[in-house]
């Protein structure tokens, strides 16, 4: 891949090309770090740490549950449906160690929501957490799940500290509706007797499915992209050498881990990469929660972030954000949606420390693309694709366009999924194993890739393509806005318009305000036509904003 462009913008020391000489599978690449690492600590939730030991003893404990006592088999799926707690890299590590394909699940979904992704996956098992068991009860009665297994959220605590968690979780807070599942074992039980069974080696082949990870079904029901191990062991070195201007060999990083784990980007980052190089996790259960965000922030001497731009946004915005010791920050990595420049800019001012995006899909496991490290990022671009990987640009039909034109991103590499679970996947690919992003951009003359938008999200405007992503930079830029949305609108006069939906900062902003500022700032078909002021935008669960949801509102409005 040396005859790329890209590639002689690579920071030093960063191969094209990662090496062929990999484990054969998700199991044996954690055991080398469970062997190498084993008394460092490798997770920390709620003041309770957890050394790589503990999980791989632990991982054991559960593997050998599901072997004996559910007799589940390779090649089953289990979904796994908690918040960032200590559980959750217990179960995900036992499961793989059980051959089981993990199918991770938003804790959040609606009952109609888990009953699509149960049925789809064929799912044999579930582990919950008990705040969201209620709409397991509704889900199970249309959707057969043979095993189910609850946990509460201080379980992993111990003692005293973990008892009283329970208890102001479900009866102060009240954050644990009833529920009735007559078959559901307890979290607590499972651990105590797997520890009493013996645990069978799987014999697991790299390209056996390791995980189902469903895409957020922007158009339609969500799908799973089948991701094998092959293609989440070739993520973990392509990402490990990208890292490499920040990762320390001598002493482990500490990663802030806010992205919920069921999340690909928390899990193949956060997750695989922090725990393949000896790394910390200080797993953030609530982000939402940003007082008790900062506080917990401020307990730790961290050194990496990953996050999205609404998570950073919203942390900037706090008014004791400065009391937080960030000199030991060497980078922060934004991916999910585009990082905003006003974002960047301001964090890299707050932090003293970079804040460079990234770019991937639940499809390639996910990263492909990310800004150099070393101080060379290019602000505004999804940097530069990674070892290994190919990007390029693609016209509808199929053909390869030219540096500097617009088209749909499309990625090859080690990382990339077989394909939809249980779809028919005529259109997934061009000829070449050419995945399809649906998001369009170009490269550069220096081969950085820039995102114009999504496909989907574009707006047509009188034959003029507008594209989201650059009216809301322009408008996020207005010293009285927090946070915009932009979708397109029917209009009888021009097929489309620009509608804009906006979070104020300052409560004295008005319509006339920002109507002037995008007159100053933008050509005229790309001016939103309407403004709508809203006290909060639609957002994912990891803080990515739904635009669909806008549009679903604005149709519902007739």
């Amino acid at each position: 891949m040396s005859e790329h462009i890209w590639v002689k913008k690579y920071p030093k020391g960063i191969p094209a090309e990662i090496s062929d000489d990999r484990p054969a599978n998700l199991v044996k690449l954690f055991g080398e770090s469970f062997k190498k690492y084993g008394s460092r600590e490798a997770f920390e939730n709620m003041g309770k740490v957890i050394t790589y030991h503990d999980v791989d003893r632990m991982s054991d404990f559960f593997a050998a549950y599901l072997q004996n006592k559910l007799g589940m088999k390779k090649g089953d799926r289990i979904a796994i449906q908690m918040p960032n707690c200590l559980q959750y890299p217990i179960v995900l590590m036992g499961a793989l160690k059980a051959g089981c394909i993990v199918v991770n699940t938003n804790p959040l979904y609606t009952h109609r929501e888990m009953e699509h992704q149960y049925h789809d996956a064929d799912v044999k098992a579930v582990v919950i957490v008990a705040n969201f068991a209620h709409s397991l009860e509704e889900a199970l009665r249309t959707v057969k799940v043979e095993h189910v297994i609850i946990t509460e959220l201080g379980d992993m605590l111990g003692g005293f500290k973990g008892t009283l968690v329970n208890f102001v979780v479900k009866y102060i807070k009240k954050m644990v509706p009833s529920f009735n599942i007559p078959q559901a074992i307890s979290f607590k039980s499972v651990m105590k007797e797997g520890a009493r069974m013996k645990y069978t080696k799987v014999d697991i082949d790299g390209e056996d499915t390791a995980f189902l990870q469903y895409t957020g079904g922007t158009t339609g029901v969500s799908k799973g992209a089948t991701l094998t191990h092959n293609n989440v062991v070739a993520h973990t070195l392509i990402t490990k050498e990208w890292f490499k201007p920040l990762l320390n060999d001598k002493e482990p990083d500490i990663m802030i881990t806010a992205i919920p784990l069921y999340h690909i980007f928390a899990l193949n980052v956060n997750g695989s990469l922090m725990m393949y190089t000896g790394s910390k996790n200080v797993l953030i259960t609530n982000p939402r929660d940003m007082p008790g965000f900062i506080k917990e922030l401020k307990k730790h001497p961290f050194t990496l972030f990953t996050g999205v731009n609404t998570l950073f946004n919203g942390l900037l915005n706090q008014p004791n954000v400065k009391e937080v010791d960030w000199s030991h920050l060497k980078g922060a990595i934004g991916g999910g949606m585009a990082v905003q420049d006003f974002v960047a800019k301001k964090w890299q001012e707050i932090t003293n420390s970079p804040l460079v995006e990234g770019y991937g899909l639940s499809e390639t496991s996910p990263v492909v693309s990310c800004n150099p490290l070393d101080g060379t990022h290019k602000m505004g671009t999804i940097g530069l694709p990674l070892p290994s990987t190919e990007l390029a640009i693609f016209d509808d039909d199929g053909n390869q366009l030219s540096q500097g034109e617009v088209g749909e991103i499309c990625v090859n590499g080690p990382q990339v999924m077989t394909g939809y679970w249980n779809q028919d996947n005529s259109g997934v690919f061009f000829p070449g194993n050419w995945f399809r992003t649906g998001d369009i951009g170009l490269m550069d003359e220096e081969g950085f890739f820039k995102i114009v938008d999504r496909k989907k999200d574009m707006i047509n405007v009188s034959g003029f393509n507008v594209y989201p992503n650059e009216v809301e930079n322009v408008i996020v830029d207005h010293p009285k806005v927090l946070e915009v949305a932009v979708i397109g609108v029917a209009d009888p006069r021009s097929t489309e318009c620009v509608k804009a939906f906006i979070v104020k900062s300052d409560p004295s902003l008005t319509e006339e305000e920002l109507d002037k500022f995008c007159h100053e700032e933008l050509t005229g078909y790309k001016r939103p036509k309407h403004f709508e002021f809203v006290d909060e935008l639609p957002k994912s669960n990891v803080g990515k904003i739904l635009r669909r949801k806008l549009k679903e509102m604005e149709e519902e409005k007739g």
